[in-house]
């Protein structure tokens, strides 16, 4: 692997014969064998579209899920998609539909087995799979069975612990699980978040990674993040708990945001995906703006431990928008070799 490798935190845009474009949750466009098969020809297309941008780290660009909390979920006997109801999440950041947990969850059977094996299969990159993690998962739901919102959530590690390790035999090389939760309850990620990503990483034999951020480019997370000051040090509580952990890697937003950069020295030991990449915005970097957000994190990080990546998911992204990031990304982490080396 180059110096600054380069992926991104999960998402590209869906084709517009696929779904809806520049929205989440998209409508499928087509049903049954016809959607199947255009899941496969999606990844396959975000898959060269990401070689062809440079980027090191390649996913699936999770074109096989509607949302990337839900895609996981759709596989889960014990919730009842037909009994949703509006429930305040991320804290009552925004209100959202959400199934309810009516009975003790267990696996139907493989949730990523497809999308994994077609991208190992036609990738020769380092390949990276994302699941959401157990405290964004209880986050996301409504809860009728458990009583106990720790209790949930370790139930639901159980399950992605059985599908990271299926992951990790079909020869995925990293697997990130999705944990925007991490910037809002800040207490249980040290009393109980931690403790459950640890369940669901037991016995995985390829490198983990948790994903953090202050979400998608969407009106509510722009808004919410508009009410947070001038610096946003809520991860200062929780790197030194992350530092600890047993997770390999730690993905954060770097690029446009308030996050005061010195605040990686606390990730110290860890591999830390760097945010160089704004998905809250059209606005296309430069290579030298990447380059020189890589320069800053290079400061309170050993160079050898910087990923460049994007804040977030690029979902709702026009994609024409997303491709020119994309490029940007790959020829920001080659300057950033030339010049930092």
């Amino acid at each position: 692997m180059p110096l600054y490798p380069t992926t991104i935190a999960g998402s590209l845009p869906k084709p517009a014969w696929l779904a809806e474009p520049n929205k989440l949750w998209a409508p499928w466009r087509l049903s049954g064998a016809e959607l199947e098969g255009a899941k496969r020809d999606a990844t396959l297309l975000a898959l060269k579209l990401q070689e062809d941008a440079g980027i090191d780290i390649v996913t699936d660009g999770e074109q096989s899920r509607q949302h990337f909390v839900h895609g996981f979920l759709e596989l889960v006997d014990g919730i009842d998609f037909s009994r949703k109801i509006e429930m305040g999440i991320r804290a009552d950041r925004y209100k959202a539909m959400v199934p309810t947990v009516t009975n003790a969850v267990r696996l139907r059977g493989r949730v990523h087995a497809d999308e994994a094996r077609l991208a190992r299969a036609h990738t020769r990159r380092k390949l990276k799979l994302t699941l959401p993690g157990p405290m964004t998962i209880i986050d996301t739901i409504a809860d009728a069975h458990y009583g106990d919102r720790v209790k949930m959530a370790m139930a639901f590690a159980d399950l992605l612990n059985v599908e990271a390790r299926a992951l990790a035999a079909d020869g995925v090389d990293i697997i990130q699980f999705d944990e925007p939760a991490f910037n809002v309850y800040m207490r249980e990620v040290e009393e109980w978040g931690i403790e459950a990503l640890h369940r669901a990483i037991a016995g995985v034999t390829c490198a983990t990674a948790v994903h953090i951020c202050y979400g998608y480019g969407i009106k509510a997370n722009i808004d919410w993040k508009a009410t947070l000051g001038s610096e946003w040090r809520q991860y200062e509580q929780i790197f030194p708990a992350l530092a600890k952990s047993r997770i390999d890697q730690v993905s954060i937003e770097c690029r446009n945001s308030r996050v005061p950069i010195s605040l990686l020295k606390l990730l110290d030991g860890k591999d830390v995906q760097v945010g160089v990449i704004d998905v809250a915005t059209d606005e296309v970097e430069t290579p030298e703006q990447v380059a020189a957000v890589i320069a800053e994190a290079a400061k309170y990080l050993a160079k050898e431990k910087i990923i460049a990546g994007t804040n977030c998911g690029m979902a709702p992204m026009r994609a024409e928008i997303a491709l020119a990031k994309l490029d940007a990304l790959g020829k920001g982490a080659d300057l950033a070799r030339k010049k930092l080396t």
